[in-house]
């Protein structure tokens, strides 16, 4: 069979949802509640109508003229080639001058209402039409068989002429639930849902629930109105973006620290670093990012709790020049507030990155603050593990710090993604000599061999140091370490700057 050709719809990443677009000369539903976009993802169709010379109606029994030029013009959109057919109809739909006095929609009856949609169609010639919206026509109907039968009436009428509509739905005549007689009767149907959280701003997110004989991506899709339009951000499948890659090891440039994980970490894989608060985690994973920069490779830190500049100013005070590897363009840092951030929109910066740029380094940092962004905790592993598994197969080195609660004694963190994590490093402080010192530690490493040893770890500005082993270290796991061997095996030389 030939896949027939696909009609661009303009939204940016709804065509990929769509896998190319809408299949031409049919009748599609977009359903939502008032302020989910459709008015804007409508205008958005037709505009893109007029970029390919096709001619567009905007049909409108709910909104103004005025207001829909007042949407466009928020958009930074001009109007000036679509036609605009105000149903605030004339009483020329009575047989009387228009000019004269003006009708609301639910003064005319529903026969002569069709009448005036079907002659506007025939004289603007349009291939594209936008029919906005079903809740004046279901109440100018007030019969559920008479409104589905004028609703086919209409799919047959832009059926002979080719015509591809979109028929706009608040589903206010319907109590808000979803209208399956008129899902039965559209080709397609697409979804904007908007949700508001008990704190931070709202998400909307799109699903296409139905479309007849052609591929799509099924699930949710998330989403966002910014000026220009929508943006949607296709729900990411790992498995559609394998790239082939050699799994070597990334050294950190501690060689000691290497030695832990037998060599180091390897590309295509997850390295989760996980303890207290203070113990060293984002200092350790940006060590990795600074010796990949320095060896002329891409990396990119998505920084969730941590202030940018705090983090590059303890990053320079540490000898780690991170700031000069950002004006290189060897290193991207972005700071997002998981608020404001979707869990599709980060995922989608992710692997723009990762795919376009050629990122080989990834630190999320951390966990909690991805956590944060996505409220509904049951998705958060799904979610994880498909952007994890994406990384994964594009070759990158992926460095995921992961906070526990405490700071001594036993230790939890929010969730467990031990599972998906490839390597872990485990960070713990301990008490010795009446000092706070830091030990660092491997408890698994899918790459192959490594070390069982625990060492200590101190962080000063002298750099990242990694000490001997800890043969006299007990109680690391669980999380109450304790020291009673000499001091010789301890890193005795201390600045006023340590870690």
């Amino acid at each position: 069979m030939t896949t027939p050709s696909r009609v661009p719809t303009g939204v940016l990443g709804l065509d990929e949802v769509l896998d190319g677009g809408l299949t031409p000369n049919r009748l599609y539903l977009i359903e939502g509640a008032p302020g989910s976009g459709k008015t804007t993802l409508a205008l958005r169709f037709l505009l893109e109508g007029q970029r390919l010379g096709e001619p567009g109606l905007y049909i409108t029994l709910s909104e103004t003229t005025e207001e829909l030029h007042a949407v466009a013009a928020s958009h930074g959109w001009d109007l000036g080639g679509i036609a605009l057919f105000e149903l605030v109809a004339a009483e020329a739909a009575l047989g009387q001058e228009r000019e004269t006095t003006l009708l609301h929609p639910w003064e005319i009856e529903l026969g002569e209402t069709v009448g005036l949609i079907t002659a506007e169609v025939q004289r603007t010639g349009a291939m594209r039409v936008v029919f906005d919206s079903l809740s004046e026509m279901r109440l100018l109907a007030q019969d559920g068989l008479r409104f589905r039968r004028q609703v086919l009436a209409l799919k047959q009428f832009f059926a002979q002429r080719g015509v591809t509509v979109l028929l706009v739905d608040d589903m206010a005549g319907s109590s808000g639930v979803p209208d399956r007689q008129l899902h039965s009767l559209c080709h397609g149907v697409i979804t904007l849902e908007r949700r508001t959280l008990d704190y931070g701003g709202t998400r909307r997110r799109l699903e296409v629930a139905k479309m007849r004989g052609a591929r799509y991506r099924e699930g949710w899709h998330d989403y966002v109105i910014r000026r220009g339009g929508l943006e949607i951000f296709p729900r990411l499948v790992a498995a559609e973006h394998h790239a082939a890659f050699l799994g070597e090891v990334v050294p950190s440039g501690v060689e000691e620290l290497d030695q832990l994980l037998g060599g180091g970490p390897l590309r295509g894989t997850c390295l989760l670093l996980s303890g207290p608060a203070g113990s060293g985690k984002s200092t350790l994973a940006m060590q990795w990012v600074h010796a990949a920069a320095l060896r002329g490779e891409r990396c990119a830190i998505y920084q969730f709790d941590e202030r940018a500049g705090t983090l590059l100013t303890r990053l320079a005070r540490l000898g780690l020049d991170m700031e000069a590897h950002i004006a290189d363009g060897r290193v991207t840092l972005r700071q997002f507030d998981p608020v404001e951030v979707s869990p599709g929109e980060f995922t989608s910066m992710l692997r723009a990155d990762a795919a376009t740029d050629g990122v080989r380094v990834v630190v999320i940092d951390s966990l909690s603050g991805y956590l944060a962004a996505m409220p509904e905790e049951n998705q958060v592993l799904l979610q994880l593990h498909e952007l994890l598994s994406f990384l994964n197969q594009r070759g990158v080195l992926t460095l995921l710090t992961n906070p526990q609660s405490g700071l001594l004694g036993s230790m939890q963190s929010h969730i467990d993604v031990s599972y998906l994590s490839d390597a872990i490093l485990l960070l713990r402080f301990f008490e010795a000599g009446g000092r706070v010192r830091k030990a660092v530690s491997v408890i698994k490493n899918r790459g192959g061999p490594h070390e069982d040893s625990i060492r200590e770890l101190r962080i000063s500005a002298d750099g990242l140091q990694v000490g001997e082993t800890l043969t006299s270290f007990h109680g690391v796991l669980s999380g109450t370490p304790t020291y009673s061997g000499q001091v010789a095996p301890l890193l005795s030389e201390r600045s006023a700057t340590d870690g």
